[in-house]
């Protein structure tokens, strides 16, 4: 493991994405390195895999490597990449076919797991048909707890935006999931 030099710790996230582009070999291990736990928890919440959380991850950090100069700068650093990262992990999930290892695994209170396992079923798949947009927003808000503030600058959308998508898409997952 490398440690970062003492004039690289001295910059910001920003400064080090510059660095980065500008072709500093060492600049983005010490973004890595400042970043990945943090991802790491994002990617966990999002998939709730430890497995597959570890390769969003590393999908989320490579693509960020790789897309490094398209970042503008309008948002902080660790927002972009929570964005890449939950991006990841959520085409991780879609990728992967629905099992009964969704359960939640809960010892302390016993649970219809069938049952459990549908319901997650259900919700994913309503979760799917719904635009993009909608989706994000969702799984940010309702799912990760992230306030409409938070929510909109890791969509890079105004909170008004974050509000009526989670609102058109909460009415839309109630119909979809409504029994038939």
């Amino acid at each position: 493991m490398t440690v970062a030099t003492p004039d690289l710790l001295a910059l910001s996230d920003k400064e080090l994405l510059q660095r980065h582009n500008e072709g500093d070999a060492d600049a983005f291990g010490e973004l890595f390195r400042r970043h990945k736990d943090r991802m790491w928890a994002v990617a966990l919440r999002t998939v709730r895999d430890p497995e597959i959380a570890a390769d969003a991850v590393q999908d989320g950090f490579i693509n960020a490597f790789r897309r490094a100069g398209s970042f503008r700068g309008d948002a902080a650093v660790t927002t972009w990449l929570h964005r890449i990262v939950v991006n990841a992990a959520l085409d991780r999930v879609r990728r992967i076919k629905p099992t009964a290892d969704l359960a939640d695994h809960d010892p302390v209170e016993p649970r219809d797991h069938h049952r459990s396992v549908e319901v997650r079923l259900d919700v994913r798949e309503a979760l799917e048909q719904l635009p993009e947009g909608q989706r994000m927003a969702l799984v940010l808000v309702d799912m990760h707890g992230l306030s409409v503030a938070e929510a909109a600058r890791v969509l890079e959308v105004a909170e008004g935006t974050v509000k009526s998508r989670c609102a058109r898409g909460r009415a839309a997952m109630a119909q979809l999931l409504e029994p038939a």
